[in-house]
């Protein structure tokens, strides 16, 4: 107990005096963490959002359609329910395709189920809002009625035909909006659909008046729910033609409007995670002296090296747990909204799986320990006298470089022997910016992509929900990673500052101007981030083509080349005061520090 006493004193006074990296610390974890979670996740919470409603509505096994609607489908349909698997059915009822328009001018296509007045046992729509069908009346189903911006009390028109909407309703029996049809008239192709119930007479009347498409379904329980396969092959009809939807098939279904927004999270948590990597490294590597000091200290009053490195790894370890811990009940709070984004399901939050609170918390560990294990192997290993009197690295002497250098403006002199001390630091800098570029070609792509409105005919008056999901996403996570991206350059900028007050001081007392000490400065992140910026281009291009479709459409050459002065141009922004700041530190004070 006392050894953990001392470790916990010991990380809370560090912590203390570093609010600010234990908080960009934490916050970098926490949204790498819940960005990856959420990719993770969301499969299995539309699959939990659907059980609920499935629970709810009284959601059929399986729901058997044919492409017909007279006597002979009817009775083959009819015939299902004799058989021994089946508990209980509802129908055979009749889908009626047709136009509706709301508002006057919001037109889609719609399917209409013709349902009693008195639901049955099976496949019983529960109503959220009003309610359920009355003769002369329709009721939407919620994902359809929200696309549309009606309720309770408006009027639709459904193939010319004026009805009162006296209810909202959701049901498991079909997939979410815009999915509702299952089967094309005749048993064909189906296209995008919402979902209105009629009473089975208006349903009726409305296909005989207007000669319609019909078509013919059924919904069935087993008495097995998880037999629907073996139901399927044992009551197949060669003589005529029946699509067996099995409530499996339904809820998978519903995961297609989720099938770019999982690996947009999932890549864009890639991303986020490097950058972390490369922000706390630029941290640790900026109190780099003072940890080996700090080792050195406590090897004086006798530790080992093993609790030098408890001591040392433990704060970066805690804040990664404590952002793990508060990513994934963003990610858990997020989920149910992220995987219903068309309001046709209904549940809560569903708990995170064990494989992705694992996978989370292998991300959290790893930023930490990867960001922290150099500094920390060197502090141990350095030797008690070396670490108590450690000064700061004599420049190696590149006659070269040095020749070369002195031909350029002061500025630019200064920033390359900058990032010539510090190769590694380049690198963190360069890859900050090329990341960021990544995101930048990836949310460029995505918003050329052509969509197929879910309006009548593909129109653009009912919005494609999936792409105008997508690409909110891929806007989240590219702003994530510039915000990130920007406190990695303005933590690289300080750092490189603080290091080189000496040098910086020394250089104004030769004539350096602070304005050109600025500049110089603000270079020293410029030379790296001008070929990280380049080269997020085509690393940005070959990433989307591990992920794009063979028809996706290519953001224009323009665009793309733009990224690179646009990012460079805010990198410059961005330095410019921690540059300037540092910059206005007085000569005197800075070389007395150093000569004491």
């Amino acid at each position: 107990m006392g050894t953990v006493l001392l470790v916990t004193r010991l990380v809370l006074a560090d912590v203390r005096r570093h609010r600010v990296q234990a908080a960009m610390l934490l916050l970098a974890v926490t949204v790498a963490t819940a960005t990856m979670a959420l990719g993770l996740s969301l499969g299995d919470a539309s699959r939990s959002l659907y059980e609920q409603t499935r629970a709810a509505a009284a959601g059929p096994d399986v729901v058997a359609l044919s492409g017909g609607s007279g006597r002979a489908a009817t009775s083959a349909l009819a015939s299902l329910a004799d058989a021994p698997e089946v508990a209980a059915h509802h129908g055979p009822y009749r889908i009626v395709y047709a136009d509706l328009t709301a508002r006057g001018s919001t037109s889609s296509q719609v399917v209409v189920h013709g349902f009693a007045e008195r639901p049955g046992p099976v496949n019983r729509p529960l109503v959220t809002s009003g309610r359920w069908v009355r003769p002369g009346g329709a009721v939407l189903e919620r994902g359809f009625a929200t696309a549309l911006d009606v309720g309770v009390g408006d009027r639709v028109t459904i193939a010319g035909r004026p009805y009162p909407v006296v209810g909202i309703a959701v049901t498991a029996a079909t997939s979410v909006y815009p999915w509702a049809a299952q089967i094309g008239p005749g048993g064909g192709p189906s296209d995008y659909a919402g979902l209105a119930w009629l009473t089975s007479s208006d349903a009726r009347t409305l296909a005989s008046a207007r000669r319609l498409p019909v078509t013919t379904a059924i919904d069935l329980r087993l008495r097995d729910p998880a037999a629907t396969e073996a139901f399927r092959d044992a009551h197949r009809d060669p003589d005529l033609r029946v699509n067996f939807h099995s409530w499996q098939f339904t809820a998978e279904q519903d995961t297609v409007i989720l099938k770019d927004s999982q690996p947009i999270l999932v890549v864009g948590s890639w991303l986020l995670s490097f950058l972390a990597v490369t922000g706390v490294a630029a941290l640790a590597a900026g109190r780099a002296a003072a940890q080996t000091r700090r080792a050195g200290l406590l090897k004086a009053v006798g530790a080992t090296p093993g609790l030098i490195a408890t001591v040392l790894l433990t704060e970066y370890l805690a804040l990664a747990l404590a952002g793990d811990a508060l990513g994934l009940t963003i990610a858990r709070l997020t989920a149910p909204a992220l995987a219903g984004p068309t309001a046709s399901r209904i549940g809560d939050a569903a708990e995170l799986g064990g494989s992705v609170v694992v996978t989370a918390t292998v991300l959290a560990v790893a930023v930490a320990v990867l960001s922290t294990l150099r500094p920390t192997l060197r502090a141990m290993r350095t030797a008690t006298v070396t670490a108590l009197s450690a000064t700061a690295r004599p420049p190696r002497h590149r006659p070269l470089i040095t020749a070369l250098s002195a031909l350029l403006p002061t500025p630019l002199l200064l920033g390359l022997r900058l990032t010539a001390r510090r190769p590694g630091r380049a690198v963190l800098q360069a890859c900050s910016t090329a990341t960021t570029v990544i995101a930048m070609v990836a949310l460029l792509t995505l918003h050329v992509q052509p969509e197929r409105g879910y309006g009548l005919d593909g129109s653009s008056v009912l919005p494609n929900l999936r792409g105008e999901q997508d690409r909110r996403l891929m806007l989240a996570v590219t702003a994530l990673l510039i915000v990130l991206a920007v406190v990695n350059t303005v933590t690289l900028t300080w750092t490189t500052a603080m290091e080189a007050r000496a040098t910086m001081a020394v250089a104004r007392t030769l004539g350096a101007t602070p304005g050109q000490v600025a500049a110089g400065l603000s270079s020293a992140q410029l030379l790296p981030s001008l070929p990280g910026a380049v080269v997020g281009v085509p690393l940005g291009l070959g990433l989307l083509s591990l992920f794009a479709a063979g028809n996706s459409a290519q953001a224009p050459f323009s665009w793309l080349a733009a990224a690179v002065p646009a990012t460079l141009l805010a990198t410059a922004a961005f330095v410019a005061l921690p540059a300037r700041l540092a910059a206005r530190r007085p000569v005197a004070q800075e070389l007395s520090a150093e000569t004491a």
